[in-house]
C-alpha cells in the first residue's frame, strides 16, 4: 500500500468547515524545506484531492502551513492587529506508507490538531 496525506479544516468559532483556506505543504530536509503542494479548502473544509497523493508519497518530515489570518479576514473577522494567529505551521513525520490525515481545528485564538483516520 502506498501512503498519502489528507487534511481537513474546521472553524470551531463558527461551527463550520473552513472553506477557502489556503494551505501549503513542504517537504523538510534538515534546515531546508521545499514547497511541494498548494491548495485551497472546499466547502467541506477539505482539499479536492489528496494534498500528497500516493505517487508522490515519501516517508520523512513535512510541514503543513495554514493561512488562518487570510481565511478569517475573508470571513469578515478582521480581529486585532497583529492577529494572535495568522499563519499556523504544523510539522510532523510520516514514517510508514499509510494514510496520514492531519486535520486542523481553528478559531481566532486557538488551534489543535491530531493524526486522524
Amino acid at each position: 500500500m502506498s501512503g498519502y496525506l489528507t487534511t481537513h479544516v474546521l472553524d470551531t468559532a463558527s461551527g463550520q468547515p473552513a472553506q477557502g483556506m489556503r494551505i501549503e505543504l513542504y517537504r523538510l530536509n534538515g534546515d531546508s524545506r521545499a514547497l511541494i503542494a498548494e491548495t485551497v479548502t472546499n466547502s467541506d473544509g477539505r482539499t479536492d484531492s489528496h494534498i500528497l497523493p500516493k505517487e508522490s508519497f515519501q516517508t520523512g518530515e513535512y510541514e503543513l502551513v495554514f493561512h488562518v489570518g487570510d481565511y478569517l479576514d475573508a470571513q469578515g473577522n478582521k480581529g486585532e492587529s497583529p492577529r494572535f494567529l495568522n499563519v499556523v505551521p504544523l510539522r510532523f513525520g510520516m514514517a510508514a506508507e499509510d494514510h496520514y490525515h492531519v486535520p486542523l481545528l481553528v478559531s481566532p485564538y486557538s488551534y489543535s490538531t491530531y493524526r486522524g483516520s
